[in-house]
């Protein structure tokens, strides 16, 4: 039995490898999940700088051999694949066929070298602007996707095996897929990249040394860039965390389903873009400083009291609406259980203890809920603090999702509204008041108030009119725990939202 990898006095600045034909220059890096070192060296035959996956282990051990060996055969295979996303590969050394490789070396997977800098060294100083990491990740995803439709794995799932190119596009400098590694691996690569452009932290398992961990939350799936940073818009925040995601339900699985994301950020980053700035004053002649005494001007003058009277206002305008904003986030606490999340506000009857006064006994009628939460499969509940709005008798105000520039269920197989009552109700029907004609909705029961949406029952399936909606009730045992769980949003093409203002529920005879 092997007792580990033999060290190869080799791998150093300067050292010669591969029948003394590389030198190696500096290292990029180490992918320890298979030994592979990751090096730019300099091809002392065709006189050009060259990238270099040394895959080390010793000989003797035959597992290491032969998934190094694996590993050099489907590099092999991607030899016939160009894309400006992925480094070309240019040789394989492995042992025999006349190629002798240095002690402690299995196999040398040899690719162009792709001037521009580590992606590492990109992220040191900090997150990138949505736009930036758009731009830069969407060569590196069409990339994966046409290999994948070649039948191809690359392997995009290490930061120190993708440099950042002259020209601002990410590429695979260092190709050579694990041996057990599959397509899926890619599409998570392509996740945690964008993953570690949106917030400088690595989001996948055994990643770099150095590198901060992606932060992870009581259920120990990884919390999303918009929670760390509230200005990572939505969208690329999600398919971020669901690129990550082995669950069944809500997981993107495709690059395609990536690309199309990153296709319309870009999209709406330019038409933002073509916003005109404010030009500077004409009359402004630049100067910051003086040593002559002001000229009083009345207009001038005139023109600033009437800026400071609005400011005064503005002021105290944001004033109000920070309190609020604050008495509504208050009002709401997130619930700590597994599963989804659902975040409960308090219903506006409340008892005289302050906590929610059970409904009164009548035999039937319009029952309140105790409280009410939004309830989301992907950690990422829509306006999670406002869930309250739907049930306060109050029609002006409403709970709304977020726009979505695709339906469901690219991003989300849905999202809901979870009513939690003070005792369990049998309910004859549910009225819905929205705008948003067209929104389909299921009504579900469920066990417990973040129970997972397979253990849900649907009771009725309505699709919503422009104003109040009654949806009739299937039969069903006493519950104490109803969810609206919207599958289609109102709007269409890149503006997908649902309001919802009132829901009343109705207790059977």
């Amino acid at each position: 039995m092997s007792s580990g990898p033999i060290q190869n006095t080799s791998l150093v600045p300067g050292g010669v490898i591969g029948d003394g034909r590389y030198r190696l220059l500096a290292q990029s890096g180490v992918d320890r999940r298979c030994d592979a070192h990751l090096w730019r060296a300099r091809d002392g035959q065709l006189n050009r700088d060259v990238a270099l996956t040394v895959l080390v282990g010793d000989p003797a051990d035959h597992a290491a051999a032969g998934r190094a060996k694996r590993t050099a055969e489907r590099a092999m295979h991607a030899a016939s694949f160009t894309h400006p996303g992925v480094s070309r590969v240019i040789d394989v050394l492995t042992p025999g066929a006349g190629i002798r490789l240095d002690e402690g070396i299995l196999a040398v997977i040899v690719a162009e070298w792709t001037q521009g800098t580590d992606l590492l060294d990109l992220v040191a100083e900090g997150p990138l602007p949505a736009g930036a990491a758009t731009r830069l990740l969407e060569p590196l995803g069409a990339a994966i996707e046409g290999a994948h439709h070649a039948g191809l794995v690359l392997g995009a799932d290490h930061p120190q095996r993708i440099r950042v190119t002259s020209d601002g596009r990410l590429r695979l400098a260092f190709p050579g897929p694990r041996p057990e590694a599959i397509a899926r691996d890619d599409v998570k690569g392509l996740g945690a990249i964008l993953y570690l452009l949106l917030t400088g932290k690595w989001a996948l398992p055994n990643g770099p040394d150095g590198v901060p961990v992606a932060p992870t939350g009581p259920d120990g799936s990884v919390l999303a860039p918009s929670a760390l940073h509230p200005y990572v818009p939505h969208e690329l925040s999600s398919v971020a965390v669901r690129s990550l995601e082995d669950t069944s339900v809500g997981g993107i699985r495709t690059s395609a389903a990536i690309l199309q994301v990153l296709d319309q950020i870009a999209q709406s980053e330019a038409q933002t873009a073509l916003i005109q700035p404010v030009q500077d004053d004409p009359a402004d002649d630049g100067a910051v400083w003086t040593t002559q005494r002001p000229v009083r001007d009345k207009d001038h003058k005139r023109k600033l009291m009437i800026s400071v009277a609005v400011l005064a206002v503005a002021t105290l305008a944001v004033v109000v609406w920070l309190g609020v904003q604050i008495v509504s986030f208050f009002s709401d606490e997130p619930s700590r259980g597994g599963g989804p999340t659902v975040v409960i506000g308090q219903s506006t009857t409340p008892g005289q203890s302050g906590q929610p006064a059970p409904p009164p006994p009548q035999p039937a009628g319009p029952v309140q809920p105790a409280s009410v939460g939004v309830y989301d499969v992907t950690n990422q509940p829509d306006n999670a603090t406002r869930a309250n709005r739907a049930v306060d008798n109050n029609p002006t105000t409403v709970w709304q999702t977020e726009n979505y520039f695709q339906p469901f269920p690219a991003l989300k197989p849905g999202i809901g509204l979870m009513a939690g009552f003070a005792e369990p109700v049998k309910l004859s029907s549910v009225t819905i008041t929205s705008p948003s004609e067209g929104t389909v909705v299921e009504i579900r029961v469920a066990g417990a108030p973040n129970a997972p949406l397979p253990e849900t029952k649907v009771i009725a399936t309505a699709t919503l009119s422009a104003g109040q909606t009654q949806i009739q009730l299937g039969d069903h045992e006493p519950t104490q725990h109803v969810l609206v769980w919207i599958t289609k949003l109102g709007g269409s093409g890149k503006n997908n939202r649902s309001e919802v203002a009132e829901l009343v529920y109705t207790r059977a005879q």
